[in-house]
């Protein structure tokens, strides 16, 4: 059954129009999440990314790096970006853009957004309003990603309204990008289908997360409810496998109705998990995401899920080889 269902996938691509969007998933390929924790953007350098780091991402394989960037943090009382931080920001895109990597800019703040939606949505039009004027005309391969995880507390409805008022924003200033737009997080993989964007806007490119099962990806996570005592929870069965591809169709089959490319914009396992089944998984994650024609970015490139460790300034192997096999 495993081997029907990845032929079929590997059959059913993503349909490739002649827009934007369709151009800027095939050049992101497979990338990895950067920056989300960094002290970089409280004003440190090498804490623990090292801007050398990006020459070794591009060195690894990827092509581009999703950058986590807690904007709401950096905003003052009047909702305005601080120029010190934004200037960091700066300095990350272009360093990635030179390096060869496509830099995706994920507002990556989410929690006033899944606990107060009204808030939210001022505060993000004017994150966006900042960022798209910013960047207008500039870093033509840089893609905004407008809001990491929506959900908690915001309804289907609220994150529809909410996203294109963002969207609005983002376009008064800057037609033209390229704009990544999440389903709403909400534990079901069919509420992508609840998701509801422009039409007209062929510029758009949808993205979902996976960490399934939690109880294998999350074990000895402490803030997991329930998942920090697990150990040794191993995973690789063609069940488990044959789940994943399950899964992920669900959003294929709807990407293709509504003629949507796709980004898979985290995956990841906690590091307490055993190194080969972690390994197994993410390679079996992005194997099925690429057999869809979707781009794809690891959770995440150093902290507690990973990929890579600062101490040593080191690959961890079976981790990375499983990622970019062929």
């Amino acid at each position: 059954m495993l081997c029907a269902l990845l032929a079929c996938a590997l059959a059913m691509p993503a349909r490739a129009g002649d827009n934007d969007a369709v151009a800027a998933v095939k050049r992101m390929g497979r990338g990895v999440n950067i920056l989300g924790y960094d002290g970089l953007w409280n004003g440190y350098v090498d804490d623990p990314f090292r801007m050398s780091d990006f020459a070794l991402i591009r060195e690894a394989g990827f092509r581009h790096v999703r950058i986590n960037f807690h904007g709401f943090k950096f905003m003052d009382a009047r909702d305005r970006l601080d120029p010190a931080v934004l200037a960091k920001l700066d300095q990350v895109i272009a360093t990635a853009a030179r390096i060869g990597l496509t830099p995706v800019l994920d507002q990556h703040d989410n929690r006033l957004c899944q606990t107060g939606a009204g808030q939210c949505r001022t505060r993000l039009v004017a994150f966006w309003r900042q960022i798209a004027a910013r960047y207008a005309g500039q870093q033509p391969q840089l893609v905004y990603e407008i809001l990491n995880e929506p959900g908690g507390h915001m309804s289907a409805a609220v994150w529809n309204d909410t996203l294109l008022a963002a969207l609005k924003a983002i376009r008064a200033a800057d037609p033209g990008r390229v704009v990544i737009a999440a389903a709403l997080n909400a534990g079901n993989q069919r509420d992508i289908e609840k998701l509801d964007l422009p039409a007209a806007d062929r510029r758009l490119i949808v993205t979902v997360h996976y960490y399934d099962p939690s109880s294998f990806t999350h074990q000895g996570a402490p803030w997991e409810p329930g998942a920090g005592a697990l150990h040794d929870v191993d995973w690789g069965t063609d069940a488990e496998r044959v789940k994943v591809i399950e899964d992920l169709r669900i959003t294929r089959d709807w990407a293709l109705k509504q003629d949507r490319p796709v980004y898979l914009g985290e995956f990841g396992v906690y590091d307490k998990a055993p190194t080969e089944a972690r390994a197994a998984w993410a390679g079996h994650l992005a194997r099925t995401a690429e057999s869809f024609g979707w781009a794809w970015a690891y959770w995440q490139f150093d902290h507690d899920f990973a990929l890579f460790d600062s101490r040593t300034h080191s690959w961890k192997r079976p981790l990375l080889d499983a990622l970019m096999a062929k």
